[in-house]
Order: structure tokens, then sequence, then C-alpha cells
């Protein structure tokens, strides 16, 4: 899968999870992601997803989740955490992420 986020390309990997199939299916998406916490960016969609959180306790610099049942998650820092997210996949070499993503909500494209 590729992601592009500010005309930027990653290559990422889907996870073995029914909502990673379900959002491949999806593709190609192409929206604004809003700027959260000053470390990723998340959207809503207007499908929901198979949940199947489960607590992260860390997430790292590329991961890609779904909150609850229709958020989609890109992290571009990594940090401790008590949340609980359902894997998506992860950006395979996210060294340029933070500084593709910006510090203000980003256009980002989902693509196979």
């Amino acid at each position: 899968m590729k992601v592009i986020i500010n005309r930027k390309e990653f290559e990422a990997e889907l996870a073995a999870t029914k909502a990673a199939e379900e959002f491949k299916a999806l593709l190609p998406l192409t929206f604004e992601m809003e700027d959260m916490n000053g470390n990723e960016k998340c959207r809503y969609l207007s499908k929901k997803l198979t949940e199947d959180s489960k607590a992260a306790g860390r997430v790292e610099k590329g991961d890609i989740m779904l909150y609850g049942r229709s958020c989609i998650v890109i992290f571009y820092k990594s940090f401790d955490t008590t949340y609980s997210y359902t894997r998506i996949g992860r950006i395979i070499n996210p060294e340029e992420l933070e500084k593709a993503a910006g510090r203000w909500d980003a256009e980002v494209t989902f693509r196979e």
C-alpha cells in the first residue's frame, strides 16, 4: 500500500486483521486528516470497520491504527499510551514521516 502525505510518498504494509482487509477494500482514499496532540493525524471514515482493539502500551512512528470503529490514525511520533487500537498497518520507512506530516492538517492518500 502507498500512503501519500502532503505529496510525500511512503510504502506501507497492511496488518493481518479484518479491519485492514476492510480498509484495503475502500482504497483509493484521499482526504484531509486532522492533526491531533502533535503526534498523529486522524480522520473518521463514513464506513465502520471491524474493531478488534487491544491496549497498545506504546505506538511507534509509522503505525496506522483504527480507533473505535471508524477513526483512522497515522502516528508520526512514538510514545507510550493507555489507549486501545485495532492495527491497520504500518509505514515501513517512517524516517521522514514527521517532516511530511507537518504541524497542521494534512492531505493524505491511501492507495494500492
